[in-house]
């Protein structure tokens, strides 16, 4: 019986670690994307009051 779960915890060990890779890269892309809006919203800003502009309807 111990051989049972042992060979079960590594038939699903691989598909955990894909999971898991999948999930880390997913989330520093979003991460990386939320940032990156954030960053070129104040640098538009920035630039808007630098013309004298309104700053647009959010």
């Amino acid at each position: 019986m111990d051989n049972f779960w042992v060979s079960a915890f590594w038939a699903i060990l691989p598909t955990v670690a894909v999971g898991l890779i999948f999930w880390i890269v997913m989330r520093s892309i979003v991460r990386a994307d939320r940032t990156e809006r954030k960053v070129y919203a104040r640098i538009e800003a920035e630039e808007r009051a630098k013309l004298g502009l309104d700053n647009p309807v959010t």
